[in-house]
């Protein structure tokens, strides 16, 4: 077994709190993003887990400033914190990416 995270606060600080939007909606996804792409500007509305499963990805969050994740990292991202990624490393960055939600929220919001 190999430990990847237990916590009760993201990465900003924040308790972590689910939705109380509904039934419980867990969804996983594998982000890839190739050299140099961004995210985009976004924030999250349900408790977020993130696993870095190649390359690296930094991730500005304004005021609460900008992180490096690299391969093997694991955290729970900012809720409700507008942020942006940047794939700054040489090879493309995977992420497992885990929503753990409700029926009803939105698991990303996209800044306009």
């Amino acid at each position: 077994m190999v430990p990847l995270f237990a916590g009760t606060k993201n990465i900003v600080g924040k308790t972590l709190a689910y939705p109380q939007t509904g039934p419980v909606k867990v969804t996983s996804l594998i982000v890839t993003m190739k050299p140099g792409e961004e995210t985009g500007s976004h924030r999250h509305g349900v408790p977020t887990y993130g696993y870095i499963l190649n390359g690296q990805v930094t991730v500005d969050y304004g005021i609460h400033g900008t992180r490096t994740y690299r391969k093997g990292d694991a955290f729970m991202e900012a809720e409700m914190v507008t942020h942006n990624g940047t794939n700054d490393g040489d090879i493309p960055v995977r992420i497992l990416v885990v929503f753990m939600g409700a029926d009803g929220s939105e698991n990303v919001i996209h800044e306009k």
